[in-house]
């Protein structure tokens, strides 16, 4: 795939839903399964294992999973893997017993998503900004440098002048600026950046949808990366600006073409194809982006059975 034209940054612009990758849920068969007698993957440590608020326990194997179990009016049984552990939902009127079988069933993908959400924190825990002269953070997939200087007023992007060097987002801040206070104004001129460049991408991609967005808007969710209403409003992740364009793209048309069909037929994805044809590789990029952490949290898609 073509790697998109580099994007400066942009101007400001002016400042019931469906999610990407909305939790739909399998039913499990009928069936009680058996323990799998192949090797199970085994966790590199022991967090995650068990859920801090654990309501039940199983062993699978040699370990002792602990997972957080909640009744609801639903039809099937759902899992959803998070950095703390394993949160189960069931359907008020299944058994115990069933529930058990279910994740005996799932034992493999339960346990291999427990090894990569650790995995992800760890490399989060790499992306960490040190704020300060000459932090880097990714800006539409590619390092970014902070500058201070006190003798600057207000905030200026300047492009890289040699080739592997980074842009630079030069700051009129004096040197020793606190590092709260260095975070929250890159996150503002990465918010206002945001927005604009998601205005610009709904303005070019809305007329091959024929649809129209009533409002453009950022959103700050942990488990979104976009939505849409019926009532023809965006909201899109302005943590998305650390990605590349074309992975921006994709969520920018995933969420228009709602506006379409508010669902995830095979019309829908149809819609979505017919704009981007390369559209599998560009979803796939969103499953496990390593951002940097904001006030020690991170968004993003948070691992379910889908």
């Amino acid at each position: 795939m073509p790697r998109p034209a580099r994007v400066s940054p942009v101007a400001g612009a002016p400042p019931d839903q469906l999610s990407l990758f909305d939790r739909l849920d399998q039913a499990f068969p009928g069936a009680r399964p058996t323990l799998p007698k192949r090797p199970m993957p085994v966790a590199a440590t022991a967090a995650g294992l068990v859920h801090p608020q654990a309501t039940h326990r199983l062993q699978l194997g040699p370990l002792l999973l602990g997972y957080q179990l909640k009744r609801a009016a639903r039809r099937s049984i759902g899992f959803v893997v998070r950095p703390e552990g394993l949160s189960v939902t069931a359907p008020r009127w299944v058994r115990q017993a069933d529930i058990e079988d279910a994740l005996r069933h799932k034992a493999d993908w339960v346990l291999r998503k427990l090894q990569e959400q650790q995995e992800r924190l760890r490399r989060q825990g790499q992306a960490r900004v040190a704020w300060g002269e000459g932090a880097e953070l990714p800006y539409l997939g590619a390092p970014l440098r902070l500058r201070l200087d006190a003798g600057l007023h207000g905030v200026r992007w300047l492009p890289a002048l040699l080739a592997g060097q980074a842009p630079q987002l030069c700051l009129g801040l004096p040197a020793d600026t606190p590092a709260k206070r260095l975070r929250e104004v890159v996150q503002a001129w990465l918010q206002q950046q945001a927005l604009a460049l998601f205005h610009q991408r709904c303005a070019q991609f809305a007329p091959q949808l024929g649809v129209q967005p009533r409002r453009v808007r950022l959103s700050a969710a942990r488990t979104r990366w976009g939505s849409a209403s019926a009532d023809g409003n965006i909201r899109l992740n302005w943590r998305l600006i650390h990605l590349p364009l074309d992975v921006i793209d994709y969520v920018v048309v995933h969420e228009l073409a709602h506006l379409r069909e508010m669902n995830h037929s095979p019309a829908f994805w149809a819609l979505v194809q017919a704009v981007l044809p390369d559209m599998q590789a560009r979803r796939a990029a969103l499953r496990h982006p390593v951002l940097p952490p904001w006030d020690d949290d991170a968004p993003g898609p948070q691992d379910a059975d889908e």
